[in-house]
């Protein structure tokens, strides 16, 4: 099942910042709304399969503590990869424009996203049998 998971984690993620990507491009005017996204992200999102034990624990937190927690783990996830991949000279992501980035790789004000996607994420792994 964990094979499973890992697919649907790495789609919902491509395809989440694909949209998001896009967003963008509709902000700034481009009539294309190009969304862009890398292959290394796939296992990035992927890897968010790992938690379904612990979201199966947590069931029966408020989803505003279940939130923070999988926001923390996001943030986590995303510093670690974003410096090993920035490191190699592969990091698909910068955020050295905005005011609020730790280490050009996590930016503070995307909490709420990171919010809501650690819940999205919860609900296609809790949800039904297929965790």
């Amino acid at each position: 099942m964990i094979r499973q998971n890992f697919f649907r984690c790495g789609i919902l993620g491509w395809a989440l910042e694909i949209f998001w990507t896009g967003l963008h491009a509709f902000r700034i005017r481009d009539p294309k709304l190009t969304g862009t996204s890398s292959l290394w992200m796939f296992p990035i999102y992927g890897s968010a399969a790992f938690l379904a034990p612990l979201m199966r624990r947590m069931k029966s937190w408020a989803f505003w503590q279940r939130g923070l927690v999988y926001m923390s783990f996001i943030y986590a996830a995303e510093f670690i990869s974003g410096s090993l991949l920035k490191l190699r000279g592969m990091c698909p992501w910068s955020y050295e424009r905005s005011p609020f980035q730790i280490h050009e790789v996590i930016r503070l004000d995307f909490a709420p996203l990171w919010f809501l996607v650690g819940l999205m994420f919860e609900r296609i792994l809790t949800s039904s049998k297929r965790s």
